[in-house]
């Protein structure tokens, strides 16, 4: 009874509260037309088998159309080449990940500045746009390439292939899976590998019994995440790839290629659930097991290893990674300023300023305007959806997180057949809704909700942290939810907001495989633009674009660190 009183209470205050409600029911409009619609839509659209041309044409619903593609032997080997690399990428990535975590958290390097290198080498593809490491792989490996051509003197290249995007995906994902591995080592309590060793075990036997039986959930984890990465990706397979075709690149070729609408959101709905297994797997199993292997922080600090025999190998390991990886994102400046990659190494200014005469503010301006209308609007519509789920109680607030982070399993190139199809021919073929497609509008829309999923973890994580009696104080004085979510709650998360802000911008900046299929020639894009003489071979024009869009980058993010600075946790004594 006293619960049943609770929950009537609950409905009672949150009707009581208009704009509460309003806020409610917007962001469920939201969600709903821009994740939900495109999907289920996608989801109509590949069961629907066109039959006959002009008067004979008719439809009808069936599985005709994946039927169709699965007897196409470039489709059935796209799926097994898409597996194939998930697995290889999801493995290198999590192997590496995992030694840098271990020495971050358990060898002594004997150097800081070693030790900041590794951190640093962590963080850069994590920034850096998402075909960085490909362009950079072509200078080195490429038919033209400094150690192909230059020191080997070959004429062909193993790089266009599997081989080629395995690495530049393992180099590219690493960082995501060493600081998902790099938590949990630090949170084991120390004591735990002491008594085996007091008890007479090896250093290996410690890791063999102790330490990695506690790890498998969150190696399994991060061996997910990148798997569902390296199944998502579009950028690197597309500028690498050569003849090896995976799900999203044939989804691409299907619709501007073969121009099989049909075919192409049956590929996608393969794709989707793919993608989908493996986030629910990540998500609700995976997720889970890890939170309850490791029990709470280390109650004192790691002794770090000294030992030569462990310290030597694994920091060395470390080292020749990171330097290779520095070399690759240094490559990539100097292939703008170079006049001929591979014959003419004299420096010039000739890419850049090829690039600003043919519309080149243009391409900078388009981006950064539509990057930046995305921007506040995503970090505070994340933040509002956070503020509901952990504050309010209301029917569908499950839902409602559970759409929000949904899109974080769609891959940029399923989404982007999910808008055409959505907005161009499916329900909204007239009205406003429907002269959203070809307009910035749409690209916006895109933006926001590929980093929505970010922003709301984030959102959730902060908002966990605060008492509730803070804002029931506010409440009590008679402010309703605007005023406290504006005056109370918004200050106590402006670093996640802030963050948020920020991490829209630059995923924004950089994003891809989402829009690619949505850009018109109304909106000249960097990353477009970067694929584009990427695959025509003008690696010079593209290393340039990509030169300067890593400037942007960087410079938000130094932009975000003095905004945090600033405004971000207050200074004792102040």
């Amino acid at each position: 009874m006293a619960e049943l009183h609770g929950k009537s209470l609950d409905r009672k205050k949150l009707l009581a509260d208009p704009i509460l409600v309003a806020a409610i029911i917007g962001i469920f409009v939201f969600l709903m037309l821009f994740i939900l619609y495109p999907l289920a839509i996608l989801l109509t659209d590949s069961a629907v088998v066109e039959t006959g041309i002009g008067a004979d044409a008719a439809k009808s619903l069936g599985f005709g159309n994946f039927i169709r593609i699965f007897k196409m032997t470039t489709f059935r080997k796209a799926i097994t080449n898409t597996l194939w690399l998930g697995m290889v990428s999801g493995l290198g990535a999590t192997v590496i990940g995992f030694l840098f975590a271990y020495v971050d958290s358990y060898v002594d390097t004997g150097s800081k500045v070693v030790r900041k290198l590794f951190n640093v080498v962590s963080i850069l593809p994590v920034v850096s746009p998402p075909f960085v490491l490909s362009l950079s792989a072509i200078l080195l490996f490429g038919r033209t390439g400094v150690i192909t051509r230059g020191v080997f003197n070959l004429n062909n290249t193993q790089l266009y292939g599997w081989r080629g995007i395995a690495l530049v995906q393992i180099l590219t994902f690493f960082p995501v899976c060493y600081m998902m591995l790099k938590g949990l080592l630090k949170n084991i309590d120390p004591s735990l590998e002491e008594a085996a060793r007091n008890m007479g075990a090896s250093r290996f036997g410690v890791f063999k019994t102790v330490t990695l039986p506690l790890l498998l959930p969150g190696l399994g984890n991060a061996f997910l995440v990148s798997f569902i990465e390296s199944v998502a990706d579009f950028a690197n397979p597309m500028i690498i790839g050569g003849n090896f075709d995976t799900l999203a690149t044939s989804i691409y070729l299907q619709l501007t290629g073969a121009y099989d609408k049909s075919g192409a959101t049956a590929m996608a709905v393969v794709l989707l659930a793919i993608s989908m297994g493996l986030f629910v797997l990540e998500k609700y199993w995976l997720e889970r097991k890890s939170v309850a292997t490791l029990t709470g922080k280390a109650s004192r600090g790691r002794q770090l290893m000294t030992d030569k025999s462990v310290r030597y190998p694994l920091v060395t390991i470390c080292t020749v990674i990171t330097v290779f990886v520095l070399v690759m994102y240094i490559l990539v400046p100097f292939g703008s300023l170079f006049k001929l990659w591979g014959r003419d190494y004299s420096l010039s200014l000739k890419w850049y300023e090829f690039i600003f005469k043919n519309k080149g503010y243009r391409v900078f301006t388009d981006s950064m305007l539509l990057s930046l209308v995305a921007s506040p609007i995503t970090a505070l519509l994340s933040m509002m959806i956070a503020y509901l789920v952990v504050k309010r109680k209301f029917l569908g607030k499950g839902m409602m997180e559970f759409v929000a982070m949904l899109a974080m399993a769609v891959p940029g190139t399923v989404l982007g057949v999910g808008f055409i199809r959505g907005f161009n021919s499916g329900l909204f073929h007239t009205g406003i809704l429907s002269s959203l497609y070809g307009t910035g509008a749409i690209l916006v829309i895109v933006f926001i909700v590929r980093s929505l999923p970010i922003g709301t973890r984030s959102g959730i994580a902060a908002l966990r942290q605060i008492d509730k009696s803070i804002e029931e104080a506010a409440y009590d004085m008679g402010a309703d939810s605007a005023k406290v979510f504006a005056t109370v709650t918004l200050p106590l998360i402006k670093e996640s907001f802030i963050s948020g802000l920020v991490t829209t911008f630059v995923r924004s900046i950089t994003a891809i495989s989402a829009i690619i299929l949505l850009v018109t020639p109304r909106y000249l894009l960097i990353t477009v633009r970067i694929n584009e003489h990427a695959e025509k071979g003008n690696y010079g024009i593209a290393c340039a674009y990509a030169t300067i869009l890593i400037i942007i980058t960087y410079a938000a993010i130094s932009v975000m660190n003095l905004l945090l600075a600033k405004f971000g946790t207050s200074k004792k004594g102040a």
